[in-house]
């Protein structure tokens, strides 16, 4: 209680723009609103409260928190030692770290409520040492283990067996039991091995312990050493910005491309969802082989396009198989849209995406718990904290010049000393993933962060990175090469019109700066079909090539408008037949002949545009007696049944508190400041409502007596949210079911509900 009361009274004396750095660093205290500081002191040391503003800690804070600890346990069990203070602080660390670096790190745990003062001693609070993340001592004791190089070197002479045995322990756990840990066991046993070369440590005769060193190593984290108290110093690789720049525009260019393929492959051919959820490994293939992406980048790609909301998973009309009730991947509307934006713009809508995706796509065929791999848009890809890994594998980059690149090595270990509360989540296979998809999505070039990435990433705004990438990208030509072989070359990104007509008179046969496209019997047909004439073809590349049209393309063209079109197909929804061809020549002259679209295919048969249905209920209006049938002749019902559908479930969205802004940070401080002085102020009279109508009287009367005489009251106050709060007021005037006062901490005048009002108090 000593401990809370001394934090209470140091909170109380923090100014308020102190304690809103304190509720902006630690949002969880302010909710619900304290009542007091006495309240908010006691949240400020509960035990998860504490553990998770650790988890934002670096390396020296936790060396300064270890060492308040290890004063206040020697001060608990007797030793005659003094609290330390900021000077007595400074000279345990000075050998390792300088002044200012100390002084820093005190400022950030003061302003988390981690440590407080009383008067020039520090304290810090018991549950910090929970939080340390590694044994206590481990910053001050000389180190024993071997250092990492050292520990490389051994595991490279351990025998199978032995690494099997460090294997076991660095996945399941540190500690284990054998029997071969006691003394006199035979030296050449594993376990006596492997403490002979101090990749275990003995505990007792059946026990031994992996070094925390050794099992970082094994588990592919980046080593943390808790003696280095200074941030580690990583090798810089420097690129011309422009470089950069280029370098990600290429990546943006192969995105866009593979991404419109991807959603014209499941545009054809919706891909069939798993009942568990996700994208069978079939599937997968056959998008990665239809579209001739490989099936890492297949997966990343449509978790993209599914958090831009340009896949979703649902029964897409036409559906592929009318009899089906299942889930199909395919694209929304909105991927039309996308398909006709510039460039830039849809880029944007990918980056931003990927940016904020709670998943993390590189795990895609990895294996589970279960031993089964993990599919494509599955929910076993959803992890909490990928968001903010994300964010600090970019954000370490960002932090450095432009064109700057590190190695994914040297971020893990210098994001692992910021926060080693969460060093596991950025092992080596972890950071080198996350850097390898930023590269595709086109953040990256040459391992930097490009102008339009650091854009998004400095809240910039999506119009400035637009406007960068749109830079980077090289300008859109109007001009192919056609060469003699019948392939087209397009050194660079076509104009969205003539990209179109390019794409339909010919097939795509290698992407990249510079696309290569091929004509064919095949293509030519197709733009034949699409109702281009051969004219049409041919200006198209009369026009457009800056080498002259070889004639095997003349020819090609020719020949194949030569032969298209002799066989012709069109569209009936259904047809009319008669034996008596003049009963059928009577329905043709008549007016509802022309409503009904019907042509006369034969004496006896005729067809039409309209539905069956309409075909039937027009002929009856018009006097005549027509009958279904089906296709072997036979009458059948066609009477109308209604339509069935099955309803769905709207999807929930993830939800995301919205953090409060400084001003409604500012109004809490208020408020605790209204309720610390109503607690600390002494009262005589009071009176405390209990929904009787005695007691609303009492209240009533005491009320309108303070208004009367000027006196302040403390009341007890329930607010609409249900929070109770107490607050010192002066009131004005009692009446329509509300209490007018002031608030003498802000001199504006507020109003109280009457049966929110729980007790009054007169204040001396």
């Amino acid at each position: 209680m000593i401990a809370t009361d001394s934090l209470a009274d140091w909170l109380g004396a923090r100014t308020d723009a102190q304690l809103v750095k304190l509720l902006q660093l630690r949002p969880d205290l302010a909710v619900p609103l304290p009542a007091s500081m006495s309240v908010l002191a006691v949240r400020a040391q509960q035990r998860a409260s504490v553990l998770r503003a650790a988890d934002e800690l670096d390396t020296l804070e936790f060396a300064v928190i270890e060492a308040l600890v290890a004063n206040e346990d020697a001060r608990t069990i007797g030793t005659t030692l003094t609290p330390l203070t900021r000077a007595t602080l400074h000279a345990q660390l000075k050998d390792r770290v300088t002044k200012t670096a100390v002084t820093a790190a005190l400022t950030r745990l003061l302003d988390r409520a981690l440590v407080w003062q009383t008067g020039d001693d520090l304290h810090v609070t018991p549950s910090a040492v929970e939080a340390l993340p590694w044994p206590l001592g481990a910053t001050t004791a000389l180190p024993d283990a071997l250092t990492e190089p050292e520990v490389t070197t051994a595991l490279t002479q351990a025998s199978p067996a032995e690494r099997a045995l460090l294997d076991k322990l660095a996945t399941t756990g540190p500690r284990g039991r054998t029997r071969d840990a006691a003394p006199g066991t035979p030296a050449d046993r594993p376990v006596q091995r492997l403490l002979a070369a101090r990749l275990l440590h003995r505990i007792d005769d059946e026990t031994v312990e992996l070094p925390v060193t050794v099992g970082q190593l094994l588990r592919g984290e980046p080593v943390t050493d808790p003696h280095a108290l200074a941030p580690p110093k990583p090798a810089l690789t420097k690129n011309a910005p422009a470089e950069v720049n280029a370098v990600g525009a290429g990546e943006v260019g192969e995105l866009l491309r593979d991404c419109a393929d991807l959603l014209d492959a499941l545009g054809k051919l919706p891909a069939p969802a798993l009942r568990a959820g996700g994208l069978g490994v079939r599937e997968l293939r056959r998008l990665a082989k239809q579209t001739g992406i490989d099936e890492q980048r297949t997966g990343l790609l449509l978790e993209l396009l599914t958090a831009a909301k340009l896949v979703e998973k649902g029964l897409p009309e036409p559906a592929p198989d009318l009899d089906s009730t299942d889930d199909f991947w395919a694209p929304t509307p909105a991927a039309d849209a996308w398909l006709d934006a510039p460039p830039a713009t849809r880029w944007v809508l990918l980056a931003q995406a990927w940016l904020e995706l709670d998943r993390m796509p590189w795990m895609i065929g990895l294996r589970d718990a279960a031993d089964k791999p993990i599919a494509a848009l599955s929910a076993e890809l959803r992890i909490p904290h990928a968001v903010r890994d994300r964010h600090a594998v970019l954000g370490l980059l960002a932090e450095f010049p432009s064109g700057t690149a590190l190695t994914p090595a040297d971020i893990g270990k210098l994001l692992a000393w910021r926060m080693p509360r969460r060093r596991r989540h950025f092992r080596l296979d972890a950071v080198t993933a996350t850097l390898a998809e930023a590269a595709t999505v086109g953040l990256l070039g040459r391992g930097a962060l490009d102008s339009a990435a650091r854009a998004l990433l400095h809240g910039a705004g999506s119009g400035v990175a637009e406007a960068e990438m749109a830079t980077a990208l090289p300008e859109p030509v109007d001009h192919v090469l056609v060469q003699a072989d019948l392939t087209v070359i397009a050194p660079g990104p076509l104009v969205p019109e003539l990209r179109g007509r390019i794409a339909l008179v010919a097939d795509v046969e290698s992407a990249g700066a510079a696309t290569v496209y091929r004509v064919g019997d095949a293509s030519v047909r197709r733009a034949l079909d699409a109702g281009m004439t051969a004219a049409e073809l041919h200006a198209l590349f009369a026009n457009h090539s800056r080498t002259p049209v070889p004639q095997s393309l003349t020819y090609l063209i020719d020949d194949v408008a030569r032969r298209h079109g002799q066989l012709r197909a069109g569209m009936a929804q259904s047809f009319l037949r008669s034996d008596d061809p003049a009963l059928l020549a009577q329905v043709l002259a008549a007016p509802v002949a022309e409503t009904l679209a019907l042509r006369a295919i034969a004496p006896t048969v005729a067809i039409a545009l309209a539905p069956l249905g309409e075909l039937l209920d027009q002929l009856r209006a018009a006097g005549f007696a027509p009958a279904g049938e089906d296709s072997g002749g036979a009458i059948v019902d066609l009477r109308p049944r209604g339509a069935r559908i099955a309803v769905r479930p709207l999807a929930r969205k993830p939800y995301r508190p919205t953090p409060p802004s400084d001003e409604q940070l500012a109004l809490l401080v208020t408020e605790l400041r209204a309720g610390e002085r109503a607690a600390g102020a002494r009262s005589s009279r009071s009176v405390r409502a209990d929904g009787t109508r005695t007691g609303t009287a009492a209240t009533l009367a005491l009320l309108q007596l303070a208004a009367r005489v000027g006196r302040p009251v403390n009341i007890g106050y329930v607010d609409a949210q249900g929070v109770a709060t107490q607050r010192v007021v002066e009131p004005l005037r009692v009446g329509n079911g509300q209490l007018d006062a002031i608030d003498p901490v802000t001199g504006a005048t507020r109003h109280f509900t009457l049966h929110r009002i729980a007790s009054v108090a007169l204040l001396d």
